[in-house]
């Protein structure tokens, strides 16, 4: 495995920019999850690593080299799509073994077998290997197609939305797995996606992206304690967080134009009046939905709370993160 660096990379599509002076490190032996939503850069930031696209201007190294002039074979590297990308009429471990038969590699059968089993071992398919790739189901498949990248021992794998096709039991199981995975063989990997959960899970280092600018980068809980701005403050956290005029509340900063607040870090009890307009009980908590001063927000409670619809309560926030007219975070 490798670090990736990306120096200054700029790249634009006709009049659209896709990438905006990006730069960003890939720690070698980390799990780096971009997120932002369509256009914002994700996958061509991707296809800049891979090498599928050429940077108008920038540098892409992969383990202290230089990738220009370099095709995706030679920089040898895997992807996997959100497409499952098999080939129907082979079974699993003809699938598997595809990429270890390419002449330029010219791997020996027996390193092709131990390989294959091995891949499968870790992805729990050992018993499907005889199977066409038809007779799967849609997490099997995908695991196969995550087994293709695996076989590669590549320098990094990039992997672009591979669970957003999946049922939600499947993208938990398979996000777990991936965790599993990554860490057993200590991979470099790449991984782009919109779902906020996939990024808190699985991530060690976030990356939030708008417009083709790399807005912040960081762990997690960094990203969704200390956000830079009220965009990236949205990128995480669910439910999502409430943005709020800076003056709802007593003691907004000089210079604040809106309060973000956590739905965990509003107390009840004490302060400003707020309206319960909805109760949403979900097992193990309770989310309110609360109307101050003409404002919706959403908080969480207990989950046995006796509270219902058309009831008041106090509110005051906790941990308040302040942001001036511009979106930026202020100290």
């Amino acid at each position: 495995m490798a670090e990736v660096v990306l120096e200054n990379v700029t790249k634009s599509f006709g009049g659209t920019v896709a990438l905006d002076n990006v730069s960003l490190t890939i720690p070698d032996g980390s799990f780096v999850v971009l997120l932002g939503p369509t256009g914002a850069g994700k996958t061509t930031t991707l296809r800049m690593v891979s090498g599928l696209d050429v940077p108008d201007s920038g540098e892409v190294h992969i383990g202290g080299r230089l990738m220009k002039g370099l095709s995706p074979a030679e920089r040898n590297v895997a992807m996997v799509f959100q497409q499952y990308s098999l080939y129907p009429h082979l079974t699993v471990r003809q699938n598997l073994e595809f990429p270890l038969k390419s002449p330029l590699l010219n791997t020996p059968r027996d390193l092709i077998d131990r390989t294959v089993r091995e891949v499968a071992e870790v992805l729990q398919i050992g018993h499907k290997l005889d199977n066409k790739a038809t007779a799967l189901s849609g997490g099997e498949m995908q695991r196969v197609s995550i087994g293709r990248a695996l076989v590669r021992n590549p320098q990094i794998f990039l992997m672009d939305e591979p669970l957003s096709s999946l049922d939600a039991k499947l993208r938990a199981d398979l996000r777990i797995e991936l965790k599993r995975i990554q860490a057993k063989l200590g991979a470099t990997l790449l991984y782009v996606t919109h779902d906020q959960i996939e990024a808190m899970t699985m991530a060690t280092h976030v990356g939030v992206l708008n417009e083709g600018k790399l807005v912040q980068f960081g762990s997690p809980r960094e990203v969704y304690e200390q956000p830079v701005s009220v965009y990236a403050a949205t990128r995480l956290g669910q439910p999502r967080i409430n943005v709020l005029p800076a003056d709802i509340f007593a003691g907004a900063p000089s210079g604040a134009k809106s309060i973000g607040l956590r739905p965990e870090h509003i107390v009840q009890g004490e302060g400003e009046e707020a309206l319960v307009k909805r109760v949403e009980h979900l097992g193990d908590q309770t989310r309110l939905h609360l109307n101050l001063k003409r404002h919706d927000l959403v908080t969480v409670t207990d989950a046995h709370t006796p509270l219902k619809g058309g009831e008041t309560i106090r509110i005051q926030p906790s941990r308040p993160l302040y942001f001036d007219a511009a979106g930026m975070r202020l100290a």
